[in-house]
């Protein structure tokens, strides 16, 4: 880890959403942004451009507590739990945060 970054950090990963859902109409991508402690790779808070504040509070829900490090247990939580069309957008976005994520941590970025 290198040795200039602070205990947390906000990432943020970008896709492209179906073209058939509200949030499309609003956003081109969807965005998602986690609040990470660099330490432990665990998701403080999370947040995502998503149209409705239920689907938002829920996607915090979902990611919050889990680790950047367990992709496995990410990805099978939102499989499992979230059944929008965003879905496949979604999960790409939060890999594209682990990405970011780990060039950081290398000291690639």
């Amino acid at each position: 880890m290198i040795d200039n970054i602070a205990d947390e950090i906000i990432i943020t990963g970008y896709a492209k959403l179906p073209s058939n859902i509200t949030a499309r109409k609003l956003y081109e991508v969807i965005a998602v942004a986690l609040l990470v402690n660099t330490h432990t790779g665990v998701i403080v808070e999370a947040d995502c451009t998503l149209s409705t504040n239920l689907a938002k509070n829920f996607t915090n829900d979902m990611l919050r507590g889990r680790s950047l490090n367990n992709m496995e247990d990410i990805e099978y939580t939102i499989d499992t739990a979230y059944f929008g069309s965003a879905k496949k957008a979604i999960k790409t976005a939060v890999q594209n945060c682990k990405k970011r994520f780990d060039s950081l941590l290398d000291g690639e970025d």
